[in-house]
């Protein structure tokens, strides 16, 4: 039986208020009953989290002042009354002037003892997906740590050999040739380097300790103003009492250095001026698996790198971070494969949600464990 099945069986067999009312504030999922006419008459704490409207405010509401006109959500409500059953679907948009949520999955039930109520469910369907692109990208990961270790074997040494050879050349070839001795060189310096960047998908175990993520992204900030994003403007908009991250300083700012990076790189097509925006904040609640154990690890930090270029190809979105996949002419495709291992390896999570003028990287990671603190781990 759902938590919403349970809730409306005890208002139906008439079970004592004060007992309704707290299952009713201690449901997780964001929960709101409205009434014949749409309008709500209750919600719970998730729910005014979930709209950021207190429960008094959406009481002067109506279902129809949070949501479009065509709604799939309206005519779900609808349903639920016409056939008094209990409907659930996913991947809703909801969108208004007050609210604007993708990726939200409803269940919304008939309320027996209130002809016309309807309790409604919300939650967010894109934290399931998420987890199971984190279980892909870990699996796609493998397989390129595993076609690493082959390459860096079977190809480093010949490629050597290679190289050499045409370094001899250059200087015992007449100009036309040496041209040609030094586009080999140069190629097999090419392979080379995609080869060393393959062989860091490697299954390393990760060193860390307590980082200050605000430290982080203000070096990333300051690398990228003085180079790749020097006439773009970032903007930082931090949460100051965070604790810190249980991480490794320099491969988290090899995260966020290639994640604004990329963003530089879209906001350069953009028709207006670049901006880069680099957010964190405190969002409990998300939980994923962890690369060690299997177990469930709590990754409340989040780091959000957004920017306003032109957004994501939707066919290009869904495998972002599969290795070889890239929207650049003559990119590699291991960046973002990179980013979204490493981030695995912290037991953390990416994810990304992408449309014309706005494309944002969202990056939740573990909290340092104050248990674990000792002589060796300080704050960096």
């Amino acid at each position: 039986m759902s938590v919403l099945a349970a809730f409306a069986r005890a208002r139906a067999t008439a079970a004592p208020a004060p007992d309704a009312a707290a299952m009713f504030a201690a449901v997780p999922a964001a929960c709101a009953l409205i009434d014949r006419d749409n309008r709500f008459r209750a919600a719970n704490p998730a729910a005014e989290a979930f709209f950021g409207i207190s429960a008094a405010q959406l009481r002067h509401l109506t279902l129809g002042d949070l949501v479009q006109a065509d709604s799939a959500l309206l005519s779900i409500v609808e349903q639920v009354r016409a056939q008094d059953v209990t409907i659930a679907e996913r991947d809703l948009t909801l969108e208004s002037a007050r609210l604007s949520r993708r990726g939200v999955a409803v269940q919304a039930s008939p309320m027996p003892e209130e002809p016309g109520g309807v309790m409604l469910a919300f939650s967010d369907w894109s934290a399931a997906r998420a987890l199971d692109r984190q279980l892909n990208f870990r699996h796609a990961a493998r397989s390129v740590a595993g076609m690493a270790a082959i390459l860096a074997h079977e190809v480093k040494n010949p490629l050597s050999g290679i190289r050499g050879a045409a370094q001899l050349l250059e200087n015992s070839v007449t100009e036309p040739d040496r041209e040609l001795a030094v586009l080999i060189r140069e190629e097999a310096d090419r392979i080379h380097a995609l080869v060393d960047r393959m062989e860091m998908f490697g299954e390393k175990p990760v060193e860390r300790g307590a980082v200050n993520i605000h430290r982080v992204l203000e070096h990333v900030r300051r690398l990228a103003q003085t180079g790749f994003a020097a006439d773009m403007r970032v903007t930082e908009l931090y949460d100051p009492s965070l604790p810190p991250v249980w991480g490794n300083r320099d491969q988290l700012v090899q995260v966020f250095l290639n994640l604004v990076k990329n963003a530089a790189e879209a906001v350069s097509d953009a028709p207006e001026v670049g901006e880069i925006t680099l957010t964190t904040a405190y969002q409990p609640g998300m939980r994923v698996l962890s690369p060690r154990d299997g177990g469930r690890v709590n990754v409340p930090l989040v780091v959000t790198v957004r920017d306003n270029g032109p957004g994501i190809p939707p066919d290009v979105e869904k495998n972002l971070f599969d290795p070889f996949v890239s929207t650049k002419a003559g990119g590699s495709g291991l960046g973002l494969a990179l980013v979204a291992k490493i981030v695995g390896d912290h037991g953390g999570l990416i994810e990304v949600d992408s449309r014309e003028g706005r494309t944002e990287f969202r990056v939740f990671l573990p909290l340092f464990p104050e248990e674990t603190e000792g002589p060796a781990a300080g704050v960096r």
